[in-house]
C-alpha cells in the first residue's frame, strides 16, 4: 500500500526555479559578405576631383617653390599672378610636385585610414573625394561619405580615430625631413604673405634637428609647409566636438557628454578667434549650428574596451602636438 497523499501536497522531487525572460540587448556583428562598392559614377567623380586637386596643388606649390628658390616665403603682391601663372607656362608645374605630392599623400593616407577602417566594419563608404580651391594651398581637403549607419562604439572609434592616426604617421617623417633641408634666411618673415603657426611637433623636430638656431631664421622647404597643412588638419579634425574624427571618438567614449562638450568647444574657440586666429569664429558657428547633432548606432550599449580607451589618449597626444591657438596670421 502506499501512503494516503490526500491530506497533504505532493512535493515533487526538486523545484524548478521560474525564469523571467532576460532584456533583449541587439548585438550587430559584421555580415559575412562585403559591403556594396561606391558605384562608377562615385569612383569618376572621386578622380576628377583628384586631377583638378592635382592641378590646384602643383599650382599653389610652384609659389612656395619659386619663394623658396630666392630665399622668402610667397608675398601677398605676387599670390593672384604666381598662382595662375603655371597654368599658362605649364612647365612651372613641375616646381610644384614636391609639394602637391606630400600633401595629397597626407590626405589621401588620412582619408583612405577611414576608408579601410569602413570596410573592416562592412560600413558601407565613398572613394575619398578631394576639394580643389585656387588658395594658397591649392585645396580645402578631403572627406569620404559613410552611407549606411555606423555598428556600435568600437567601430565608431575605430573609423574616427584610423584617418587622423595614419594622416599624422605620414606628415611627420615629411616635416621632418623638410626641416633638415630647410634654408637659413635672415630677412625673417616681415614680407610673407601669411605667418605659419609653430606646433610643438614642430618645435620639437626644430630643437632635436636645428638645435640653436632661431625658427626666424628657418625657411622651410615646400615639403614641410605641405607637412604643415597635414598636422594642421589633424588638429581641426580631432577637435572633440561635432561630427569631426574627435567629435566622434567623444561620442563613441561618452554619448550623453557629447552635446555638452561641443557646446564648450564651441564657445571656447569665440576667445581663440579674438586673441589669435579669426577663422576659429567660423568654426565656432558651425559647430553652434550643426555640430550637436550626432548619428545613432546601431548598438549603443557596448562599451569601450581598455585598449581603445588608451588608444583614445593616443588621440589627444595627437591633437596636443598638432594645435596651435594661431596657425595664421596675415
Amino acid at each position: 500500500m502506499t501512503a494516503d497523499s490526500g491530506d497533504r501536497p505532493i512535493q515533487p522531487d526538486s523545484w524548478v526555479e521560474p525564469h523571467l525572460p532576460e532584456p533583449f540587448l541587439p548585438s550587430y556583428y559584421p555580415a559575412p559578405w562585403p559591403p556594396p562598392k561606391p558605384s562608377l559614377r562615385s569612383l569618376c567623380i572621386a578622380i576628377a576631383l583628384l586631377v583638378l586637386t592635382t592641378f590646384s596643388t602643383l599650382a599653389a606649390g610652384a609659389q612656395f617653390a619659386a619663394a623658396y628658390a630666392i630665399g622668402r616665403q610667397p608675398v601677398l603682391d605676387d599670390f593672384a599672378v604666381s598662382y595662375f601663372q603655371p597654368f599658362f607656362e605649364p612647365r612651372l608645374f613641375l616646381l610644384g610636385i614636391p609639394f602637391a605630392a606630400t600633401l595629397l599623400g597626407i590626405l589621401l593616407a588620412h582619408e583612405l585610414g577611414h576608408f579601410f577602417a569602413c570596410r573592416y566594419y562592412r560600413i558601407q563608404a565613398s572613394y575619398p573625394f578631394f576639394i580643389p580651391a585656387p588658395t594658397l594651398i591649392g585645396t580645402l581637403g578631403a572627406f569620404i561619405r559613410i552611407r549606411s549607419p555606423i555598428i556600435n562604439r568600437r567601430a565608431l572609434f575605430d573609423v574616427a580615430l584610423a584617418g587622423p592616426v595614419v594622416g599624422f604617421i605620414v606628415a611627420v617623417p615629411a616635416l621632418a625631413v623638410a626641416i633638415a633641408q630647410s634654408k637659413f634666411v635672415f630677412a625673417g618673415d616681415g614680407d610673407a604673405l601669411v605667418v605659419f603657426g609653430r606646433p610643438l611637433i614642430e618645435q620639437i623636430l626644430e630643437a632635436l634637428l636645428r638645435p640653436g638656431v632661431p625658427h626666424e631664421s628657418l625657411l622651410l622647404h615646400p615639403v614641410g609647409r605641405a607637412a604643415w597643412v597635414g598636422i594642421f588638419a589633424t588638429a581641426l579634425n580631432l577637435l572633440p566636438a561635432g561630427q569631426l574624427d574627435g567629435g566622434h571618438i567623444l561620442y563613441a567614449l561618452a554619448s550623453g557628454r557629447h552635446r555638452r562638450v561641443t557646446f564648450a568647444v564651441a564657445i571656447l574657440l569665440v576667445p581663440l578667434a579674438i586673441y589669435y586666429w579669426l577663422g576659429w569664429l567660423l568654426w565656432a558657428i558651425l559647430l553652434l549650428a550643426v555640430g550637436s547633432r550626432h548619428p545613432p548606432l546601431l548598438d549603443r550599449w557596448q562599451p569601450l574596451d581598455g585598449r581603445r580607451r588608451s588608444w583614445a589618449l593616443v588621440a589627444l597626444a595627437i591633437f596636443i602636438l598638432c594645435f596651435m591657438p594661431a596657425p595664421l596670421a596675415v
